[in-house]
């Protein structure tokens, strides 16, 4: 091995790292909403005691996390791209380490802009939940592979994992997407069905239109199964148009027993939804073939059988535990003979879901993915 100067810089900037602090970026994060939460709260909860800093949106309002991390809230909505930039290039010339827990094909432009140079061992991880290949992309990333060799890719998922080292990146690991212990307490347990729910941000991908045309269905019929939606925004207030169009028509199906939760609930409120819940999850099945998604597993800690579609990373789950149903189409006909053949048998779905909970959480436990951020 030729020993170099800047294998010399890059080993002592890695001796530098041992427990340094860990910035961990989620420029858009702002409450307890979306996954990108649940995800940092699992990570700074398996941290606790170890030097985190969290940089966030400027108006974040997050007293969980308070006790866990120090909290920077530094994103501006329309600022946020140039402010990444810029505190990029700050943390890379300090003893730290960095995480970027949502990342994209834009912050790997920006830190190789940043670091002028070779980015050393162990200083920047990178979390890809997942990507959408192009060639375009694969050019971008063959790129990197030659200019910033020690950039560590993380994925969820071993076919995410597989797209970078079609690339020629070869520092990539696969680590389960982390969950918090949000196990319910005995007392918040429940073996009856209470109600239809449609958790996290509204979305169309996630199905928010298909909940929509099931809830007028509902009311078509004169049925009389309760229904709560949160109908909060993602990030920074913002709605999609159709979303805006679908809540107006819920309003205007005047379904009796319909619950809309527009606010942003506490972490407390959250969980307690699940309770007595069919967590309905009619996610895109292109978009979501091999994407994790932190509403099942909170749901399956929760004990909160699941009705999904075919072919996606949900309905594999849902297949391997027997925890709810997967069916081929999302007409509200199929979704409600799902519904109904969940609530004859809540009890046994239930026990199946809190099964699943289990063994989920111990394969996502986060604990695997703060020790592969802080390890040499």
């Amino acid at each position: 091995m030729v020993f170099t100067a800047d294998s010399a810089r890059n080993s002592s900037e890695t001796e530098l790292l041992v427990d340094a602090p860990l910035h961990i970026i989620e420029p858009t994060l702002q409450d307890q909403t979306g996954h990108c939460h649940s995800f940092v709260a699992s990570l700074c909860n398996a941290g606790q005691g170890y030097p985190l800093q969290l940089w966030v949106s400027r108006h974040a309002q997050l007293p969980d996390l308070e006790e866990a991390a120090t909290i920077q809230r530094h994103f501006h909505r329309r600022l946020r791209k140039f402010q990444v930039f810029a505190l990029y290039a700050s943390l890379l010339r300090q003893p730290c380490r960095i995480f970027v827990s949502t990342a994209g094909r834009l912050d790997v432009m920006l830190l190789n802009w940043a670091a002028a140079g070779t980015i050393p061992p162990g200083k920047v991880c990178l979390y890809f939940h997942w990507i959408r290949p192009s060639p375009d992309k694969r050019r971008f990333f063959r790129k990197i592979a030659q200019k910033q060799p020690h950039i560590r890719f993380i994925t969820p998922t071993e076919s995410v994992a597989g797209f970078f080292r079609e690339c020629g990146i070869t520092n990539v690991s696969v680590i389960s997407y982390p969950v918090a212990d949000t196990m319910p307490s005995q007392e918040n347990r429940t073996t009856g069905f209470r109600h239809l729910l449609y958790a996290g941000a509204a979305r169309r991908d996630k199905g928010f239109g298909f909940i929509t045309e099931l809830v007028e269905h509902l009311a078509h019929i004169s049925a009389d199964l309760p229904v709560t939606l949160q109908v909060s925004s993602e990030h920074y207030g913002k709605q999609e148009e159709l979303v805006s169009s679908d809540i107006q028509r819920l309003k205007k199906a005047a379904y009796p027993h319909l619950n809309l939760c527009p606010e942003t609930l506490a972490s407390q409120e959250y969980r307690m939804l699940f309770k007595g819940a069919i967590c309905l999850q009619l996610y895109n099945q292109q978009d979501f073939v091999d994407r994790i998604s932190g509403v099942t597993l909170d749901a399956m800690s929760a004990g909160s059988p699941v009705v999904t579609l075919t072919g996606t990373w949900i309905a594999r789950v849902v297949q391997r535990f027997g925890a709810g149903i997967v069916i081929d189409e999302p007409s509200p006909a199929a979704v409600l003979g799902a519904v109904r053949q969940i609530v004859a048998g809540y009890a046994d779905y239930h026990i199946r879901a809190l099964h699943t909970g289990r063994v989920m959480g111990t394969e996502h436990d986060a604990g695997f993915l703060f020790k592969a951020l802080t390890e040499n």
